[in-house]
């Protein structure tokens, strides 16, 4: 039982101590976006691009990121998307995140959902690249201008530049 106790408390402070080198970055990046399902509606685009802005507070062994994502046009419609993840990893990581969509003044009624894995690797002293896939689902949206619903869950390719500070 007392080695048990010890294991734990020694996982617990590695994790704590790799927390306190964490360090801040901040970066750019664009995402390359396709939807899984063919989407049948006019004038309703199934891949496209977006931009987003980007925080990590990234430590040894685990981190969190914060972005806010512009849509230009995905689905048919300009939209932002606020996001958080938790992230596991260093140079090779995966992610686990959930965000939700701001178009046409409003809020979407459900959040998405989103699970990611990338590379980070430091190109420069400081300077970070980050590539990445990201896999969002959620049920469905529903559109103003449609009809019907759409099934949302979308396959996301991406690259960023972080810097750390």
């Amino acid at each position: 039982m007392k080695k048990r106790t010890w294991f734990i408390l020694l996982a617990w402070m590695t994790l704590l101590l790799g927390q306190a080198r964490a360090e801040n970055r901040l970066g750019a990046g664009i995402n390359y976006w396709v939807a899984l399902d063919d989407v049948d509606v006019e004038s309703v685009d199934d891949n496209g691009f977006t931009y987003f802005l980007s925080f990590q507070k990234r430590g040894t062994l685990l981190g969190f990121e914060l972005n806010l994502e512009y849509a230009p046009d995905r689905f048919g419609e300009s939209a932002w998307a606020p996001q958080a993840y938790v992230i596991a990893g260093s140079g090779l990581y995966a992610a686990a995140g959930i965000g939700i969509v701001y178009s046409d003044s409003d809020f979407a009624d459900d959040p998405f959902f989103a699970l990611k894995a990338g590379l980070d690797l430091e190109i420069l002293p400081e300077i970070f690249l980050d590539l990445s896939a990201n896999y969002r689902f959620r049920d469905k949206a529903q559109f103003d201008d449609s009809a019907s619903d759409i099934d949302t869950d979308t396959v996301f390719l991406g690259a960023a530049v972080r810097f750390a500070f």
